[in-house]
């Protein structure tokens, strides 16, 4: 049986009953970095071997993940933060398993944007997840894109994206220039750290903020506009 289990986004406090006894009782991990699950492990005293499955792993640890799973193992999915699957490489996995008649189980929990959009105040019951931007590929299109999207749109729709520390300052920028200068965002880093953020202004007002605040500038950012 393979468990798809949701861990903490950061604070380790941030995990079901459920998750930690399925970590408990089944016999091997697979995880996205041994060390940092072993961060979360450890707190929970839970000792288990740990397979390291991760975006590079390829078809090799695939297959073999799945012939422990024919031979009655029972493994959890695991992933640095939140839930597996979600903005992960692992659902090549979740698809075989399926297909070779191994029943999957998921243990519900966090998201990033889902926690994100229920402190926004923004649109919670329409809303278009994009994960990250493209680097240099097709973003210009995507922006002209969302424009055209939200210009046509009878109601509000709300767009959410992770954005890195290398590239906020950058996409606040290009936010600011692609849509109108009075047009609300919010910006969360910290995500469920001690030094958690929300930034409840217009973009040009954001964007001044982490400008002025470079220090403030770290982490991963989820933005919703």
């Amino acid at each position: 049986m393979l468990y798809i289990v949701a861990t903490p986004i950061w604070n380790l406090w941030d995990i079901t009953y459920r998750a930690i006894e399925t970590l408990k009782n089944v016999d091997s991990i697979a995880c996205e970095d041994t060390r940092t699950s072993g961060t979360l492990l450890n707190h929970y005293d839970i000792k288990k071997p740990l397979i390291s499955f991760h975006s590079h792993s390829g078809k090799t640890k695939t297959d073999k993940i799945i012939e422990q799973l024919k031979k009655g193992q029972n493994i959890a999915l695991i992933s640095d933060a939140w839930t597996p699957w979600i903005s992960d490489p692992w659902y090549i996995l979740i698809k075989e398993s399926i297909q070779e008649g191994i029943e999957v189980v998921p243990i519900p929990w966090v998201t990033a944007f889902t926690t994100a959009l229920m402190g926004s105040w923004m649109q919670m019951n329409h809303f278009l997840y994009l994960w990250f931007l493209p680097v240099k590929k097709w973003r210009q299109t995507l922006f002209k894109m969302l424009v055209e999207r939200k210009s046509n749109k009878k109601e509000d729709e709300t767009v959410v994206i992770y954005e890195s520390v290398h590239r906020i300052l950058k996409t606040l920028k290009e936010l600011w220039e692609y849509f109108w200068e009075d047009h609300h965002i919010v910006v969360w880093r910290e995500l469920t750290k001690k030094f958690e953020e929300f930034r409840r202004w217009t973009i040009k007002e954001v964007l001044d903020y982490f400008e002025n605040t470079p220090w403030k500038v770290k982490g991963e950012f989820v933005v919703m506009f």
